[in-house]
């Protein structure tokens, strides 16, 4: 019998973990940041995104069905 554990969803995410969940790319995260738009925790030098509504809604939206890729 197997006690191992399904991976857990981060309470926190770095700017490039953010980045990749968003789908923009990392200076854009670091741009939401220092607009506001990102809440984050700072612990020294580092900076940890929390995990909230804004982030799944800040995802961009697909394209619309009649523009070109």
């Amino acid at each position: 019998m197997s006690t191992a554990l399904a991976p857990a969803d981060p309470l926190l995410y770095t700017p490039e973990e953010a980045a990749t969940v968003l789908r923009f790319g990392r200076s854009a995260v670091y741009e939401l940041m220092a607009e506001g738009a990102l809440k984050y925790v700072k612990r020294g030098r580092s900076r940890r995104i929390r995990r909230s509504p804004e982030v799944r809604q800040a995802r961009p939206l697909p394209p619309h069905p009649t523009e070109r890729p």
